[in-house]
């Protein structure tokens, strides 16, 4: 039998509240195969590789390994928005370095497009450079993203579940208030995530499936203008009193005074104002069709870490989705993604695959524009029958201690460096 080989997994982009379960689902698969030895975590994300600070996961407790379930976000071992770009030759010598310096031979990637990316370029550049080293992707993304718009590459990925749970939510109890303080605050504009994509803000409309709601949603794909979305809540008003606003991030209001982030996306929540702030002082300044003023909301990250609204479906499918990989790993399948596909029927089923890393890798699905009403306010019955199932029938149970949260608590055991320090290239 062949000699064991060491397994590095890093986590790359936004967090999600189920990421560390597919985490927790590659250690725990690689425990029972004989290909696996030790397990490492790249302490945030491929720098942690290029800085060679490779945390020994094996060497963890059960329980600690087994917390990872309810413990949201990426504080675990870490995420990071570095990306390994063509040109920088001296990063990737330095990850082929670091891996035959311990002993690697299998890579797991979990995250979103440009994380994919990242794995084909190393999985590439093993196979260039004769190393013995098997590259695999595991999927994670809030924003429902990667893939094909013909849903045949992955059909969701672990972590748009649980964000739109998080906005049902948030809308159903946002109503509430809505519908109580109306005589002063008609209208309540919320920010959803959602740069150029609108599964996120989409998901509102999960909260009122049956249309009750003075609702109305706006993607960033929606064609309507900042005048028009004026024009249709004072409609709004004139007919319920009341109107709540869901807005994607990514809705055109013009000038936000954006900021970028490591993948060169805009960071909304990093700019110096917001959507919902420039919507509110518009329908303020122009007027309402009621008494009283438009407030906002501006959710933040909270949506993409609050372990509270988890959908145990995501959750069981984040596990399996790492369980996947792991054994797409042990099997030598490199350059692949485990993928999530919906089986055939109404009801609701999927089975996990794998695709190859080069069709997800930078791949950017789009939200269907047959989903989005002529309206361009609202989402169509075809969206809630695609995602309702997401979201599971019950809300998560956290292990607690003293009223607080128990969450994984890592000891920090690295393994021995061996190489000199390095700084990753794009960062000098």
């Amino acid at each position: 039998m062949a000699t064991a080989k060491n397994l590095v997994i890093a986590q790359s982009g936004g967090p999600s509240p189920v990421i560390n379960n597919t985490l927790r689902g590659i250690i725990e698969t690689a425990r029972n195969l004989d290909e696996i030895g030790t397990v490492y975590g790249a302490r945030h994300g491929i720098e942690g590789v290029l800085r060679e600070e490779l945390w020994d996961l094996s060497s963890q407790s059960h329980e600690e390994i087994e917390l990872l379930e309810f413990t949201p976000a990426a504080g675990s071992i870490g995420t990071c928005r570095y990306k390994l770009k063509d040109g920088q030759d001296e990063d990737f010598d330095r990850v082929i370095e670091v891996f035959k310096a311990h002993d690697v031979g299998y890579f797991i990637y979990i995250g979103g497009n440009d994380s994919m990316d990242t794995a084909n370029k190393i999985a590439s550049l093993a196979q260039q450079r004769g190393l013995d080293l098997v590259g695999i992707g595991g999927p994670k993304t809030i924003d429902n993203d990667v893939g094909d718009n013909e849903y045949k590459l992955i059909d969701h990925t672990p972590g748009y579940g649980s964000t739109a749970k998080y906005w049902m939510h948030a809308v159903q109890n946002a109503n509430e208030e809505n519908r109580g303080s109306s005589p002063a605050d008609p209208v309540l504009v919320l920010q959803a995530m959602g740069r150029k994509i609108g599964y996120i803000p989409a998901a509102a409309r999960l909260a009122d499936p049956n249309r009750e709601m003075p609702l109305q949603i706006y993607l960033a794909e929606s064609p309507c203008s900042l005048a028009q979305l004026a024009d249709n809540v004072n409609d709004q008003l004139k007919q319920d009193g009341r109107c709540i606003v869901v807005v994607s991030e990514g809705f055109d209001v013009g000038d936000l005074g954006e900021v970028k982030d490591g993948f060169g996306h805009t960071s909304f929540s990093s700019s110096q104002t917001t959507v919902a702030q420039l919507i509110v002082n518009y329908l303020n300044v122009n007027g309402l069709a009621a008494h009283g003023a438009a407030r906002c909301n501006v959710p933040g990250t909270d949506q993409r870490h609050s372990m509270a609204y988890a959908s145990t479906v995501d959750l069981a499918e984040a596990y399996l989705a790492g369980q996947k990989a792991c054994t797409l790993a042990a099997a030598g399948d490199s350059g692949n993604m485990a993928t999530i596909l919906r089986n055939a029927g109404d009801e609701y089923g999927v089975y996990y695959d794998k695709v190859p890393l080069s069709e997800v890798a930078n791949s950017e699905r789009t939200f269907p524009t047959e989903w989005i009403t002529d309206s361009g306010n609202d989402v169509t019955d075809a969206f809630i029958k695609y995602a309702q199932p997401l979201l599971g029938n019950s809300m998560v149970s956290l292990p607690m201690i003293q009223g607080r949260q128990r969450l994984t608590q890592l000891e920090p055991i690295f393994a021995s460096q061996q190489l000199v320090p390095y700084e990753p290239q794009a960062k000098r």
